[in-house]
C-alpha cells in the first residue's frame, strides 16, 4: 500500500509540473473556451469542463498507445 501511495504522489507531482510548464509555455489550460467561471459578489466558482475533456482525450490516447506497445 505504501509503495502505491508513493508512486501516485510522484505521478501527481510530475503531472503538476507539466501543467505548470504548459501554462508558462502559452497553452491556456484552464482558460479554454468551455471552462466556466462564475464570479459572484463574495464567491468564485470555477469549472474547467473543456480542459477536463482535453486532458481525458490525451490521456486516453496515451494509455491506448502504451497498451498497444506492451502487447
Amino acid at each position: 500500500m505504501g509503495r502505491i501511495l508513493v508512486v501516485v504522489g510522484v505521478a501527481l507531482v510530475v503531472i503538476g509540473g507539466i501543467v505548470m510548464l504548459l501554462g508558462r509555455a502559452g497553452l491556456p489550460l484552464g482558460r479554454l473556451p468551455g471552462d466556466f467561471v462564475y464570479r459572484g459578489k463574495n464567491t468564485t466558482f470555477y469549472f474547467p469542463l473543456a480542459s477536463c475533456i482535453l486532458i481525458s482525450v490525451v490521456l486516453s490516447i496515451v494509455l491506448f498507445l502504451i497498451g498497444r506497445i506492451k502487447r
